[in-house]
């Protein structure tokens, strides 16, 4: 099978094509959002190529780091850390980190990943060892806070930032559990009893009260009952003492009559012989008539003043 010019030259300009686009291909660098391609020149840094459309020149430049510019999270292994009552603990986290500078966490550290989890650990140990047992449950927030302050200085030569940083989790001794448990359970009873304490002293409060206000209500009760009683009585007099005056006033008025002179001593006659005959059944003195005592003498006596009380009267 001969090969003709026409097949060289169309197999030529078939494999340049092919160079030119693989060259091509070689120049032009597509960089995806939130990464950064590190680039290196005869293996010399040269430049960064962030986001978007970027040019190289083929067998010249090489992107030697591939850089991710989220933030990522990594967990940090469970470690012992010594408290300062001397309490030890196994403590573990999760670590929340970001690229600032892709050229520093390319050339500044091997693996600022493996480095900033040892550090952390290191200062979680160094700052878990400045508190107390208890504190560490109680200040878990400032002690996150502390850790991340402490790893940001030590990092910023590797162009990361760490964002977050939180204790997961934080294991005592079983001996040590055991002991707060007891604790616990004494504090809850101890309250307990404090407030039963302040159930029945309250109680016996609001009852004292309860019968000091049945007491002053019951005074003032009384007082009001005789407040009422006296002045019922002193309207009785004034109404009694009232009638007798129109009474004494009505028979007055009536005596100064023809009539009522005649009605007196009607009245009087009456009464005396009233008085005789009760003096007789009663007694055992034997009362004889005369001319002083008969009902006629009493009767004229009565008038007699009834007279002279009307003419003092009238002058």
């Amino acid at each position: 099978m001969s090969i003709t010019l026409m097949d060289v030259i169309f197999n030529f300009w078939t494999a340049l094509a092919v160079l030119v686009f693989i060259v091509l291909k070689s120049c032009i660098k597509f960089v995806p959002q939130n990464r950064a391609y590190v680039v290196e020149r005869f293996g010399r840094y040269h430049k960064t190529m962030v986001a978007g459309l970027n040019g190289l020149i083929p067998f010249i430049d090489k992107v030697a780091y591939n850089q991710s510019l989220k933030e990522h999270a990594y967990d940090v292994p469970s470690q012992a850390a010594i408290t300062k009552d001397n309490i030890s603990l196994i403590v573990d986290g999760v670590l929340y980190l970001k690229v600032l500078d892709p050229y520093k966490a390319s050339y500044g550290v091997d693996n600022y990943v493996y480095a900033v989890t040892q550090l952390a650990q290191t200062t979680m140990r160094s700052e878990i060892g400045k508190i107390d047992l208890d504190k560490t449950f109680e200040e878990r927030e400032s002690l996150n806070i502390n850790i991340v302050n402490s790893i940001n200085v030590a990092s910023e030569p590797w162009g990361v930032q760490v964002l977050r940083y939180e204790i997961k989790d934080i294991q005592p001794p079983r001996t040590i559990l055991d002991a707060m448990e007891r604790q616990m359970k004494a504090e809850r009873e101890k309250r307990a009893t404090i407030l039963e304490s302040e159930g029945h002293r309250q109680s016996a409060i609001n009852v004292a009260e309860g019968a000091k206000q049945a007491q002053v209500l019951a005074a003032e009760a009384d007082k009001a009952e005789q407040i009422l009683r006296a002045e019922g009585e002193a309207q009785a007099i004034v109404a009694v003492a009232e009638a007798q005056a129109n009474a004494l006033d009505t028979v007055g008025k009536v005596a100064a009559t023809a009539e009522g002179q005649k009605a007196i001593q009607l009245d009087l006659a009456g009464k005396a012989i009233d008085a005789k005959k009760a003096i007789a059944r009663d007694s055992t003195v034997v009362l004889l008539p005369d001319g002083n005592t008969s009902a006629a003498s009493v009767v004229a006596e009565a008038m007699t003043i009834i007279g002279t009380l009307n003419s003092n009267k009238t002058s």
